[in-house]
């Protein structure tokens, strides 16, 4: 019969609440997405009304209240987990397999996302409660989260990883004033270990180009088994893909009847059109590797080839790669910004200017920022303006009554 102190270390391991106590360094050789698939299990499991608490009530520049802390504590194990997947030594491997085409899951982006704004939460409790060192240590694992979570090199896991960064981002913007020196460095330190950027031009090379074509040259050859001399059923089969294309909810019809017409009602037609597209990806995949100047114009080119193209599935699979490559270019200027202002505060003005703009002609443009009245920080502005306005961020060096600190509004006042 189990005695009580091995009953309680029982518990206490089932509870995963020894994790991290041990004297000993943890594991590095662990494939860090199984250590995320495992926070995920282990994260917290709020109720709704608690959720909302958190999550969409305006946090910035408030004193935040002991409700608060509770809450975002409930992820202290998840997080155990998170830091550990952020010291991993080997490559992030979610385990995706690509052979349903378009059907296939991805169902870690959804949770990655959710845990870097539970990090962003977690920051600012420990900013408050002067926790310096738990603070970076959740945004140096959050920011690894969104670098691994491109790992399926998928077009929506860029975009995951893009969003991810920019929450981390605009954290160490909001709080600037509260991190110590030493941390924001280590920030950096940090930032510069991860593994390396995702990027749409990796996406579009390794998954995006062969995902649909490989699965509809497979799907094809099974269809024609389980359907024998029926190649009408065969072709229909693919209808619901390109009826889901409809927004609202509607069904679209007009993009399959035109695909259908086509084909020449044949799968073998349908194949045709499927192999028509290879050359237009790798004509794409150049094209995403390209500098911003170079890139704005080869892809409107791309894209009014597309609109004249006599082959319909090309107008329904590719994606608006337009948007996502702005994104990029607007993502990896707010990372750029971030380590001008952190040198600017290690540094003064020549650390300031020992940081490019990655699309002006030099340093960012460096300005005060007054908030009705008071001086609240500094602004940091580009010259890159992909999505209809100069990407700018505010570094916030005083509390008080909450704004943007970048995007589109950056500068303008939050709603509570």
């Amino acid at each position: 019969m189990k005695n009580p102190k091995t009953i309680c270390l029982l518990t206490l391991i089932l509870t995963g609440t020894v994790l991290g106590s041990r004297a000993e360094p943890y594991r590095t050789d662990i494939n860090p997405a199984l250590l995320y698939y495992q926070s995920f299990i282990m994260g917290a499991q709020l109720p709704q009304a608690d959720h909302d608490y958190l999550f969409t009530n305006q946090w910035q520049g408030q004193q935040l209240p002991a409700r608060f802390g509770e809450l975002v504590s409930q992820s202290d194990n998840e997080f155990k987990l998170v830091r550990q997947a952020a010291h991993a030594t080997v490559p992030c491997d979610w385990g995706i397999d690509w052979s349903a085409g378009p059907y296939t899951f991805l169902p870690h982006l959804a949770r990655v996302k959710a845990t870097i704004q539970m990090a962003q939460l977690r920051a600012i409790w420990n900013l408050q409660n002067g926790l310096q060192a738990g603070a970076g240590d959740d945004l140096i694992a959050a920011f690894t989260l969104a670098r691994n979570g491109s790992r399926d090199n998928s077009l929506i896991a860029v975009l995951v990883q893009i969003a991810g960064e920019a929450i981390v981002n605009s954290t160490v913007a909001a709080n600037f004033g509260r991190f110590s020196p030493e941390t924001l460095k280590e920030l950096m330190e940090g930032f510069d270990a991860a593994p390396p950027r995702g990027t749409m031009a990796n996406a579009i090379a390794t998954t995006e180009s062969h995902c649909f074509s490989d699965w509809a040259e497979a799907r094809v050859s099974e269809l024609r088994k389980e359907y024998p001399g029926d190649d009408a059923k065969v072709l229909d089969s693919f209808r619901s893909i390109f009826e889901d294309f409809g927004d609202a909810g509607q069904l679209d019809t007009n993009t399959w009847s035109r695909i259908v017409a086509a084909t020449g009602g044949t799968s073998e037609g349908f194949l045709k059109l499927v192999r028509e597209m290879q050359p237009m990806y790798t004509r794409l995949d150049a094209i995403a590797a390209l500098p911003q100047p170079e890139f704005e114009v080869q892809i409107k080119l791309f894209y009014a080839d597309i609109r004249k193209s006599s082959n319909p599935l090309i107008a329904a699979i590719f994606p608006d790669f337009e948007k996502a490559r702005v994104k990029e270019f607007a993502s990896l200027t707010d990372s750029a910004m971030v380590r001008a202002a952190v040198e600017y505060k290690l540094h003064g003005e020549a650390g300031l200017q020992s940081v490019n703009d990655p699309y002006g002609h030099g340093p960012f443009q460096f300005q005060r920022f007054v908030f009705e009245g008071v001086d609240r920080g500094f602004e940091l502005k580009s010259a890159y303006a992909g999505r209809g306005f100069p990407e700018a961020m505010i570094f916030v060096e005083k509390d008080g009554p909450p704004f943007h600190v970048n995007g589109k509004y950056a500068g303008q006042a939050m709603s509570p």
